[in-house]
């Protein structure tokens, strides 16, 4: 996880720390027998990446493990035959390593600041206690979530050698070395070593949340069958999905065990890419028109602009050719009203769109980690207003009525350099979206595929729970959560993972599935008992 920037538009005051339960007398856990059913609890094990690991709140700490819903969802096991479900702690709960701050840093709590402004911190200041080549206290864990791992490191052995961690680029992941039984090992290899009655697999979101995250500045590898030659950020192949998912149920349920498949939410419905609006862009009646006055000298310069290109400067051009130009220019008169307007964004520089900006359509994203001060006061996502280009958009007034000499050439770069368009790594344009859409559709049919050829595997519709809690919230024994950052109680402060509360509402869900596929009788767990809102 990156250190972020957090400046939330929509952060209330801080008397939501303590709206715990919703009722007065909060449900006690219902002591009926759990029975397990055709299952075998036993034994389970729970792979996946982060989500399984416990994280939360941008870092892995302690208590966020012991709140996990795959513990949760252990401890309903153990009352119906289950064993020991044992998990490789972080050493306190701060998170994060020392000396990889940047990289891996501490959890995200509400603090508030000199000015008296509350908003998420990163705690004790991104100093981190963890060594990062300690082990976890322990072996043979049951939990076998580590955060940041994609499909296709699932079986690669090596992930966790410590030498990894060295090497340029990085081999191995920080997180499973702590508790690899190997330096060769894969976590596939520790799962099976453990001979599984039960699992659950959570996997595949990484396969597409980097490049969500990184606001698609990743590469979509669809068509390319080459895990190796992917980059970080990159959309996984759906055929590579395919067969490696295919290929991790078959070994795990050889044995005979049973299991839960997790399909792959649509990460666009997470409050990592909705909770800063892409119409923030609020005006009073003044500014606005201050800003389509800015467009329409654009427009004049660009329309010259794409005439000299044409002409080569060096004749005058036909009407044609000045039709033409105003034409391309004309996709650049913005209008600004009072009130909630859209922000402005980089696209590809293109023959038609020789500026490379245009305005966010309705349904495009801005990411949680944009600047939300410059949005504010910089204009970013619009025109960066400095004294020289109201003194350079004057000059094309006076020019326009005849009045003056048309700005110099510099000066007429200055005023289209004077856009301040969202960056790519800020926000999720229409094409990026639908090659996240894509993937993720691809990526749960596989998933949907094997548990209906396959009686011992159940499926979890995680994307239709992820759904609704961004269109109206779950309800869980009386307590209902939404996507709403903060005040909905669903997500943690990083805008990815859950909450503790999240996590046993997803318990339920999960555990809903399993007694619905296995005909056991796992019991909820109270999801009033969990809060949501971390503090120092």
């Amino acid at each position: 996880m990156k250190n972020n920037k957090y400046i939330y538009i929509v952060l209330c005051s801080l008397g939501f720390i303590a709206c715990e339960p919703e009722f007065d007398q909060p449900l006690e856990d219902n002591p009926i027998t759990q029975e397990r059913g055709t299952a075998d609890f036993s034994t389970y094990v729970a792979l996946g990446n982060s989500l399984t690991a416990g994280f939360a709140d941008g870092a892995l700490y302690s208590s966020g493990q012991e709140v996990g819903f795959v513990n949760l969802i252990a401890t309903k096991m153990k009352a119906a035959g289950g064993g020991d479900f044992t998990i490789p702690f972080m050493n306190d709960n701060v998170g994060g390593f020392a000396g990889f701050e940047n990289a891996f840093g501490t959890r995200l709590v509400i603090q508030t600041d000199e000015n008296g402004n509350q908003g998420p911190a990163r705690l004790n200041n991104n100093v981190a206690t963890n060594d990062i080549a300690a082990r976890a206290e322990g072996s043979n864990f049951n939990n076998l979530g580590v955060p940041g791992i994609t499909s296709f490191q699932f079986n690669f052995e090596g992930l966790g050698n410590p030498a990894g961690l060295t090497t340029n680029p990085v081999s191995a992941n920080p997180y499973f070395t702590r508790f690899a039984s190997s330096p060769t090992t894969s976590i596939l290899a520790d799962a099976l070593a453990k001979q599984p009655t039960f699992f659950t697999l959570w996997l595949g979101n990484n396969d597409v949340l980097g490049y969500a995250t990184s606001g698609g500045t990743g590469v979509d590898q669809t068509g390319n069958p080459n895990p190796a030659t992917y980059g970080g950020n990159d959309i996984t192949d759906p055929g590579v999905f395919n067969a490696l998912l295919n290929g991790f149920s078959t070994a795990l349920t050889a044995n005979g065990a049973s299991g839960l498949l997790v399909n792959i939410p649509n990460v666009t419905d997470i409050p990592f890419f909705t909770t800063v609006p892409n119409n923030a862009l609020v005006l009073d009646a003044e500014q606005a028109a201050g800003l389509t006055g800015y467009f329409q000298g654009y427009v004049g310069i660009v329309t010259q602009g794409v005439i000299a290109q044409l002409t080569g400067g060096t004749r005058a051009p036909v009407a044609a050719e000045t039709q033409a130009a105003q034409q391309i220019a004309s996709q650049y008169a913005f209008t600004f009203n009072p009130g909630p307007n859209r922000f402005l964004i980089d696209v590809p520089v293109t023959q038609n769109n020789p500026q490379g900006i245009r305005q966010m359509t309705n349904e495009e994203l801005l990411l949680l980690t944009i600047n939300q001060g410059a949005l504010r006061s910089e204009g970013y996502g619009s025109v960066a207003v400095t004294p020289e280009v109201l003194e350079i958009g004057a000059i094309l007034q006076a020019a326009q009525i005849g009045a003056g000499a048309p700005p110099t050439q510099e000066q007429a770069l200055a005023y289209l350099n004077a856009v301040n368009a969202i960056d790519d790594q800020d926000a999720l344009d229409t094409e990026e979206l639908t090659a996240i859409s894509t993937a993720v559709t691809s990526y749960n049919q596989t998933l949907e595929t094997i548990a209906d050829s396959n009686p011992n595997i159940a499926l979890y519709d995680a994307n239709a729970d992820l759904a609704t809690l961004s269109s109206g919230g779950i309800t869980s024994r009386r307590v209902t959560i939404t996507s709403t950052l903060v005040t909905g109680g669903g997500f943690s402060l990083d805008g990815v993972h859950l909450s503790p509360r999240g996590n046993a509402v997803i318990a339920n869900r999960m555990i809903e599935a399993i007694n619905s596929n296995f005909n056991s009788t796992l019991q909820p767990v109270e999801p009033s008992l969990f809060t949501f809102i971390p503090v120092p």
